[in-house]
This record gives C-alpha cells, sequence and structure tokens, in this order.
C-alpha cells in the first residue's frame, strides 16, 4: 500500500516536470516563428537592458533611414553638452542652408537665431531639418565635419559597417545638391538592427532624451509658433500605446515610412524598428505587433501564465 502511495506522488511531480519541457518547447517554436506578420521591409524588437534581439526581419540589410539618423545628430549633441563643448542655453543661428532646406522645418530665416535646446526639442520631436542642419553646423563648423563625426561615433558605438551617414538630417543628396555648403555626397543608410544599437545606446547613456521626446508639443516664444510631434503612438495620438515615451519617425520617397520607438511597462523597456512600411499607419501597427510581442514573450508573461493554468489542473 505504500509503494502504491508514493507512485502516486510520484506521477504528478512526473507530469508536472513533462508538462513543463513541452511549454517551454513551444514557448521556444513561438518565439522563433511568432504568430504575427510584419509588412514592412526590414524590423526588428529589442531589449533595452539586455540587448536581446527577440524579433528579426531583413535586419542586416542596408537601406535608407530617412529621418531616423537624426538620433545619431541626438547622440552628438548630447555628448558635446555632457562634455562641456556646448551648453543648452546658447544662441545657434540658422545659415541659408539651413533655412532653405525642404522637409520637416521650424521655418527659420537666415540669421534666425534660437536657445541650443530649442533646435534640439525642434528636431527630435517635430523632425525639423533646419534645426538639424543648423545644430550640425554650430557644433562642427560645417555639415561635412559633422558627419565625419558622426560616423566616427558610429563605429565607437559598434554599429556595422553597412551603417554609413552621409549628412546630418537623412534627407537623399538630391536634396542637398541646391546647396554648396551641404554634405551632398552619398546616401545615408542604416540597418534595422544598427538603428535598435544606436537607440538603444542613446537611452542607456543619456536617459534625459525619453523627457524630450515624449512631448507631443514643442513651443517656440521668438516664433509664436508650436510644433507637433511626429510620433502618432504617443498618449493622445491617433495609434496611442500604452508605455510608448518615444522615438524617432522618418520619411523620404526612397526610405518609404519608418519608426524607431520605445516604450516601457513594468520596468521592461523594449525597442522596436520598422523600415519601408507602404504608408504612416502601417509602421505604427507594426510596431504595435513588435511591442505586443515583446511584452508578451520578453517578460516571461505567456509561460507564467501556462505554469499557472497547468498548477491548477495538476494535482
Amino acid at each position: 500500500m505504500r509503494a502504491m502511495k508514493k507512485k502516486n506522488k510520484i506521477k504528478p511531480a512526473i507530469a508536472l516536470a513533462l508538462l513543463f519541457v513541452i511549454i517551454l518547447a513551444v514557448s521556444a517554436v513561438l518565439v522563433r516563428f511568432p504568430l504575427f506578420k510584419i509588412d514592412a521591409t526590414a524590423a526588428v524588437l529589442m531589449d533595452v537592458q539586455t540587448g536581446k534581439v527577440y524579433y528579426e526581419h531583413n535586419a542586416s540589410a542596408a537601406l535608407p533611414p530617412a529621418s531616423m539618423s537624426k538620433m545619431m545628430t541626438e547622440l552628438l549633441v548630447l555628448k558635446n553638452i555632457h562634455q562641456g563643448h556646448n551648453a543648452w542655453d546658447e544662441p545657434v543661428t540658422a545659415s541659408r542652408y539651413a533655412a532653405n532646406v525642404t522637409g520637416a522645418e521650424i521655418g527659420l530665416r537666415p540669421g534666425d537665431t534660437l536657445p541650443l535646446s530649442t533646435m534640439f526639442e525642434a528636431m527630435v520631436i517635430h523632425s525639423a531639418n533646419d534645426a538639424a542642419i543648423a545644430l550640425a553646423e554650430h557644433i562642427a563648423g560645417s555639415e561635412q565635419a559633422f558627419v565625419e563625426q558622426m560616423n566616427a561615433m558610429a563605429r565607437n558605438i559598434g554599429l556595422s559597417s553597412h551603417t554609413l551617414f552621409a549628412n546630418a538630417t537623412g534627407l537623399s543628396s538630391a536634396d542637398l545638391t541646391p546647396f554648396q555648403s551641404a554634405a551632398s555626397e552619398g546616401e545615408t543608410q542604416m540597418t534595422a538592427k544598427d538603428l535598435a544599437k544606436m537607440a538603444r545606446y542613446l537611452i542607456r547613456t543619456y536617459p534625459e532624451i525619453l523627457k524630450v521626446t515624449e512631448k507631443t508639443d514643442i513651443y517656440i516664444p521668438e516664433l509664436e509658433l508650436t510644433l507637433h510631434t511626429t510620433n502618432s503612438m504617443l498618449p493622445g495620438e491617433p495609434f496611442a500605446y500604452n508605455g510608448n515615451d518615444g522615438f524617432k519617425t522618418g520619411y523620404t520617397q526612397r526610405a518609404g515610412y519608418c519608426f524607431t520607438g520605445t516604450s516601457e511597462r513594468g520596468g521592461k523597456r523594449f525597442i522596436t524598428v520598422v523600415m519601408g512600411a507602404s504608408d504612416t499607419q502601417k509602421r505604427f501597427e507594426d510596431a504595435a505587433k513588435l511591442f505586443n510581442y515583446g511584452f508578451d514573450n520578453g517578460s516571461g508573461a505567456v509561460l507564467g501564465r501556462w505554469l499557472n493554468r497547468s498548477a491548477q489542473t495538476v494535482h
């Protein structure tokens, strides 16, 4: 009888162990082959704390990143501020090139001067090209010299040889050739994985950037002007996502619709990169799919739910 009881005690333990093995196997399959489709040309999902990649699609292909490359411009501005080479309250003046560049803008005229902090926030929040160029010229003396710093920093932080910066904005060279002082040779290219690495480095090294990227508007009193965010996943925006507090959109005809985003829930933060989406809605929808996948799998939530259900049925 005692042997029978002992045998009966062992059986549930074996069953639970087998169930645990099955759950791990199924989880591994789901992580490797997620049950969703990304429509973009390339995509990545990365854990900010560990750098682990939970999902990638065409992630090592060199593609035009459009304004997502401004994250490197942000990085260099923050580096110079932290090293004491520049200050947030110092004046930055727009050149003729900066004032007349195409795309998203503050609307600067040649000679207009704004505090460095205002130029920075306009670039980060509204993706203002005139602000990005004014900052590049202010910090390095010329956009060409600034581009050299961008590429040097790319190597320093471990980005791949597939990533190459050609200007401070991510615009196509054809947009810049009318301007003699522009860095108009070649095209900026980056991989989705390098974009995720760069965003991760930026967040971990200068976490104060999130205090800027989380803003939906910037008011510029000197111009009596309010600029709105390009990130439609922030709270109150059309594709609002719980936990999103940044990061950077991008669009050119060559690049398509792009987005690098970051969201945090329960102490877990992820970065998503979407490149070459067919329209603005799809880039945010793809980012949401990636975030959902990360928070479901990266935090162990799926495995935890299955284990809880199993514990209720195995006695």
